[in-house]
């Protein structure tokens, strides 16, 4: 009987899963194996928000294997060592899994193709199982890659995605293949009280709700603070419970305006991985740089901090950075916010500010997290690098009646109407209704000052 084994990484599901279906073809036994692999950990990537995320993942596609027969095998460790390992305790002739795009991940690639075939073992790496469109597939004449979103979009609309596949019904895993314990969420110290929950069976029921009830709505209401229009999906594409061909898919057969502003966003998904894919060091280098001179840890020590405890004076700032550390999750107009008024009215670096959202983040993403931050700071793909988002013009936009601020900043709940907006301007009582809520720690004029005579605009 011909074994194969096939490795889960960002694509925890059985749903719609190629590396599965393949390793299956012939009628082979398989082994479902996931490391908690070591260098994830050395590098400070697993931290507590993703970890309990995780650890639902993992306990919910063990509970759909046994579903079927099967069960998940579990190790720590180097995960070529452990891939290695494995193969060779089921003496399987071939391993199967989804292709990334990082860095780390295409070193991991190398190393594992390097040592299976050295032990005579086959290696298959599958694209559109983290992507709805593999990165390369869509380029523009001049270039690898796509740098400018729209003209991205326009291509990628036109590629014919491949047909979703469905749940395998049967999965033999050979006898005697030893695992470590499942993790639990519970086990997991130093997780956000608000964190969602995780799993494939979670995520294809906010999917099927989403879609019957909040796509319509999604393209008006998306940027919504208060009402919070957003699918609220984006854990689940990280930890691939959903796959994003299907969602595509599912979202695309609804033709509505809504639906296909949400296939946009999507699209923005597979536009950074293509980016990132061609240029791995835009995870921690500027894509473009302006030569900024940031301010120093150091000298912008107290501000940070501010910054990251939602304590800058400016209420949508605030509400946004504490929704993050209570959910693991922000609203991605107040990603928007909070990154601008970091890296542009207060000057500091953008790894700075996309290291603190990795360590919060259960959506945690170096393709996505990175490359957006760069868009905001203006050392990315955004064509008006310079752009500089106002925090009270937006908190009035997107918040009018006040009530994301109200529902994150409640030393703030009983300034009535637009005022809660600019604190600082309140007299008297009213002032004394904000409590010890803080000034501002700098005008936006003066930030927006500083920032132009460092970018040579003034």
């Amino acid at each position: 009987m011909y074994v194969s084994v096939v490795l889960f990484t960002a694509d925890l599901r059985l749903h719609d899963h190629p590396p599965l279906r393949a390793a299956l073809q012939g009628g082979r036994q398989v082994v479902p194996l996931f490391v908690h692999d070591r260098g994830v950990a050395d590098a400070g990537f697993a931290v507590p928000n993703r970890q309990a995320f995780l650890a639902d993942c993992l306990r919910d596609l063990d509970d759909e294997l046994r579903g079927r027969g099967g069960r998940l095998v579990v190790r720590s460790g180097d995960v070529v060592e452990e891939v290695c390992k494995v193969a060779a305790e089921a003496d399987a002739d071939e391993v199967h899994l989804a292709a990334d795009v990082s860095a780390y991940a295409q070193r991991r690639e190398r190393r594992l193709r390097r040592a299976l075939e050295a032990e005579g073992r086959r290696v298959h790496f599958h694209d559109t199982v983290t992507t709805a469109v593999a990165p390369g597939v869509v380029t523009p004449a001049s270039s690898d890659h796509f740098a400018v979103f729209t003209p991205y979009f326009r291509h990628w609309s036109t590629q014919r995605l491949r047909d979703a596949l469905g749940v395998p019904r049967t999965i033999r895993v050979p006898e005697g293949i030893g695992s470590e314990e499942l993790p639990s969420r519970a086990a997991v110290p130093g997780v956000s009280p608000g964190l969602a929950a995780g799993g494939e069976r979670e995520a294809r029921r906010r999917l099927t709700a989403w879609l019957r009830s909040g796509a319509d709505a999604y393209e008006e209401g998306r940027d919504d603070l208060g009402d919070d229009a957003t699918s609220r999906l984006s854990p689940h594409l990280h930890f691939g419970t959903l796959s994003p061909v299907e969602v595509v898919q599912r979202a695309g057969a609804a033709d509505n305006p809504g639906a296909r502003a949400f296939v946009r966003q999507l699209a923005w998904r597979d536009f950074h991985r293509q980016l990132l894919a061609a240029r791995p060091g835009a995870s921690v280098a500027d894509y473009r740089t302006k030569r900024d001179r940031w301010r120093s840890e150091r000298t912008a020590r107290a501000d940070i901090e501010a910054w990251r405890e939602g304590r800058t004076g400016y209420p949508v700032v605030d509400a946004a950075m504490r929704q993050l550390r209570h959910e693991g999750w922000m609203h991605n107009r107040g990603r928007l916010l909070t990154a601008s008024f970091l890296t542009k009215t207060l000057y500091v670096d953008w790894r700075v500010g996309a290291r603190h959202f990795l360590d919060l983040l259960v959506d945690g993403d170096v393709a996505n997290n990175q490359l957006n931050w760069q868009w905001v700071a203006g050392t990315g793909t955004d064509t008006r690098p310079n752009r500089v988002l106002n925090p009270v013009t937006q908190a009035k936009r997107y918040d009018p009646d006040g009530a994301y601020v109200r529902r994150w900043v409640p030393e703030l709940r009983d300034v009535q109407g637009g005022a809660i907006h600019e604190p600082w301007k309140l007299q008297g009582l009213e002032r004394a209704t904000a409590g010890d809520y803080p000034d501002p720690l700098i005008t936006l004029a003066d930030g927006l000052a500083r920032f132009r005579q460092a970018r040579g605009k003034e």
